[in-house]
């Protein structure tokens, strides 16, 4: 009965379908937030053993058993083979909040966090006690260097990115334009840091809507098109309704693959009393 081993992989890819979709649902009115999507992989050993080519007949006096071959197909394994995050553009909605901010295009803003410099998209930002805009964990938002060449993400510069964190005075009023220039009633501030990526699949999920990056190399710094909108929010690009609708057909396809392995599992116990009979 290692045929068994057919239906079980089927079940734990849709196991992990599920839990992706359900942490996509959880999400859904978070703010910034990009879904999740997973990649599955079938292998077939009938064509990695013959190249799919070799169609192998018996040439002999057909028996019933010969109609069931089936050229290696029943040892065909599905894996999740992947994930990846799906960068679609979340729609925008007003909040007159001028510590709201929502990037329009496929820029990051960059926050410093204990453990370096982050990557996020959710710009509900709070003012502390400080004077400093951060996000809900604290983490605080970081103006763009003046040399953006030597620009860096590195926590043992901690004294530059420090520099870099945007502190507003005291009892000011803020006004933010499209490429992110901070002013207020003294005049300007700064450029919000915003960035983007050559390759954003290479960016992993930290928790916290943050994203970290471990190729400096694949950082864009300059001729960017993302653009600011003060007083506005990102919401997630999921879409709930879709979302519970794959759920339903996950959980389906978990109950039907569960169906064939207890049958599978009544044939085996059939198998074992028979021949205890003879």
């Amino acid at each position: 009965m290692k045929n068994i081993w057919v239906p079980l992989s089927g079940q734990i890819a849709q196991q992990r379908k599920v839990e992706t979709i359900a942490n996509n649902i959880a999400n859904a009115n978070t703010a910034g937030f990009k879904k999740d999507q997973l990649v599955f992989k079938e292998h077939l050993t009938a064509l990695s053993d013959k190249g799919g080519e070799v169609i192998d007949l018996p040439r002999k006096e057909w028996k019933p058993d010969d109609f069931y071959r089936s050229q290696g197909a029943e040892n065909a394994f599905v894996k999740v083979d992947g994930s990846y995050i799906n960068f679609e553009q979340g729609s925008m909605t007003p909040t007159n909040n001028p510590f709201d901010l929502a990037l329009f295009g496929k820029g990051f803003f960059e926050v410093s966090t204990p453990t370096g410099v982050r990557y996020t998209r959710k710009g509900n930002f709070n003012l502390s006690k400080d004077g400093e805009l951060v996000t809900a964990q604290g983490f605080k938002l970081l103006l763009e260097q003046k040399d953006k060449a030597q620009a860096t993400d590195n926590l043992a510069d901690e004294n530059a990115i420090n520099e870099r964190v945007v502190k507003l005075p005291p009892g000011s009023k803020i006004s933010i334009s499209k490429d992110g220039s901070l002013f207020s009633k003294e005049g300007l501030i700064g450029r919000l840091s915003v960035v983007e990526f050559k390759d954003p699949q290479a960016l992993r999920k930290q928790g916290h809507s943050l994203y970290i990056n471990n190729a400096t190399d694949n950082i864009s710094r300059l001729n960017l098109k993302t653009r600011v909108n003060q007083g506005f929010i990102e919401g997630s690009n999921v879409n709930a309704i879709q979302e519970m609708s794959e759920l339903i057909t996950a959980h389906r396809h978990f109950e039907n693959i569960q169906k064939a392995i207890n049958n599978y599992d009544t044939l085996a116990g059939r198998i074992v009393n028979d021949i205890a009979d003879f």
